[in-house]
């Protein structure tokens, strides 16, 4: 097929900032540009690039190390920029029942009147730009701005699922049940998100779509997970107690940003890797992350276990049922076994986590791994999105998986110093809107010791003390952001992101901790202190080269 050379001057990226050590962020200037971007990257890929992640005015790049990040800003501020191709193909059509509680409200803000907002709905296409909210949540921008409209001045705290909404220049329709703030025009049937599809989102960035208007909605059955739940009974691990929250965890999902999910996965990957390490195990291995202790299992067979991650007094209880063993050990007798060693829990014996003497989180490594069922690749759960395994509960049996490395388990090893009540100091890379910001609140940042607050979960740690503020009216388009963003809202205190973090943000980042001290960052517990140091190691993209 012949290219057709364009005769106009290619557009290029405005401004490229960097977001951490493991991302940038490409400042464009408007969607068409965005969506120009977006497309080139999917296509052809820079050397490194892990995750794509557009927004209304950026698009973010995550590469798979610093140096591959840096690589990619230099190449994305040489890339020139050229319109995708708009094919007939790939037409997503979304049938819908006009009925929405702000329909009235629409036409009133829009000067059309109820038929003509349904018209100007259905009669043009919508390209979905970007993903984000929640999973199968698109943004979708259309031909024309004749439905362009404000959002409500005070949001819904419950969105039923399938509502289709306008909010601004776009259109979408809300996948789950949630809060909102958009205009409600009408319902849709349509499974936005469905992970039992090859493809678990409706609709992708770059799609194009329809609305189509008719009298009934027609929705398909959801998916019983429940009825077909494994109930595993064969060897394993059964939680007797799960603590203040338990959760199944591995390294994550990487490169599902564009469907609107974040990587999730161990917020300590150094202890998940050191436990999988010491039983034999693959690193990414599904284990057991537990907070703050009172984690209790009782062995479905005899297991090989190793701990790692907040250092705590390991219990063992051996069963009361049966008769005394050959080393002479009693019925019901207690042993302490050791932090970051291998050790045998054999069938029957009851395993207790204390509360951590330092730290927050533990990582429970069973030898094969827990076996759960993969969503996009991944057995760790999303506690934002909702993916995953659900948290453990009393009487289930995790089963022993097959994801050994090695034939032997690992030899004892010494473990880091965790965070305390003390102090822990972490390094923060300013930027990407560091310069919605006067110095006095920089220097505020990092002058001042944070308190880790109760409100603090796996989405992001909320942080107490003097508030920022901003030298900057109004608000930030959203734009994607990722682990370790240190998110400013309007009141002035920050929000640490953490790895169940939403994939895109309307406030202020500040600075980014640094990749290497997030495992740091996820054992301050509940009540410790943060002290933030700014880092300048990252090279300078603010700057448009010469041509």
């Amino acid at each position: 097929m012949e290219t057709v050379m364009q005769t106009t001057t290619a557009k290029r990226v405005r401004s490229v900032r960097p977001v951490g050590t493991r991302a940038v962020l490409a400042e464009l200037d408007g969607l068409q540009d965005v969506l120009a971007l977006q497309d080139m990257l999917y296509k052809s890929p820079l050397p490194g690039q892990v995750d794509v992640l557009a927004a209304a005015e950026t698009v973010m790049v995550v590469g798979e190390s610093a140096a591959a990040t840096r690589a990619i800003g230099a190449r994305l501020m040489e890339l020139e920029l050229f319109a995708p191709e708009v094919t007939d193909s790939g037409l997503v059509a979304i049938d819908t029942v006009y009925d929405g509680d702000d329909l009235a409200d629409v036409a009133e803000l829009t000067g059309l009147s109820v038929e003509g907002v349904i018209a100007a709905h259905t009669g043009q296409i919508w390209t979905v730009a970007f993903a984000g909210f929640a999973p199968g949540f698109g943004y979708m921008v259309g031909e024309n701005e004749a439905l362009t409209v404000p959002r409500r001045s005070s949001p819904r705290t419950a969105v039923p699922a399938g509502s289709v909404a306008l909010g601004g220049q776009y259109s979408a329709v809300y996948p789950r049940r949630s809060p909102g703030g958009w205009q409600l025009i009408g319902r849709t049937g349509a499974r936005m998100w469905d992970l039992d599809r090859s493809q678990p989102a409706l609709v992708r960035p770059g799609d194009r779509v329809q609305y189509r208007a008719v009298r009934e909605v027609i929705t398909a059955p959801a998916h019983d997970s429940e009825a077909e739940a494994d109930h595993h009974t064969g060897p394993g691990l059964r939680i007797l107690n799960p603590g203040a929250q338990s959760l199944i965890q591995d390294l994550g999902r990487r490169g599902f940003g564009p469907l609107g999910v974040s990587a999730a996965g161990a917020l300590d990957r150094a202890s998940l890797r050191r436990a999988n390490r010491l039983v034999g195990n693959t690193p990414s291995a599904a284990a057991i992350e537990s907070v703050n202790g009172g984690l209790t299992v009782e062995a479905v067979g005899d297991q090989v276990i190793a701990v790692a991650g907040a250092p705590t007094t390991l219990t063992v209880q051996s069963p009361s049922n049966v008769e005394s063993d050959d080393d002479g050990s009693r019925p019901g007798a207690q042993r302490t076994v050791p932090m970051a060693a291998p050790f045998a829990l054999l069938d029957g014996e009851i395993l207790t986590l204390g509360a951590p003497e330092s730290g927050f989180r533990n990582y429970v490594a069973i030898r094969g791994g827990v076996d759960v069922p993969e969503v996009l690749g991944s057995r760790s759960a999303d506690t934002m999105s909702g993916i995953g395994p659900a948290p453990l509960v009393i009487r289930q049996v995790l089963a022993a998986g097959e994801a050994t490395a090695s034939t032997a388990v690992g030899s004892p090893e010494l473990q880091p110093e965790f965070p305390g009540v003390g102090v822990t100091v972490l390094d923060v890379v300013p930027g990407p809107r560091a310069d919605w910001f006067d110095q006095e609140a920089l220097d505020s940042l990092c002058d001042q010791d944070w308190l880790v607050t109760p409100q603090s979960n796996r989405v992001g740690m909320r942080l107490d003390g003097v508030p920022l503020k901003r030298t900057r009216e109004g608000e930030l388009p959203s734009e994607g952001t990722m682990a370790g963003a240190l998110q400013i809202p309007p009141a002035g205190l920050p929000v640490l992101f953490l790895a169940d973090h939403p994939i895109t943000g309307g406030y202020p980042v500040i600075g980014v901790v640094r990749d290497e001290h997030l495992d740091r960052a996820a054992q301050v517990p509940i009540g410790g202190r943060i002290r933030f140091r700014f880092v300048h190691d990252s090279p300078d993209f603010t700057k448009t080269p010469e041509k």
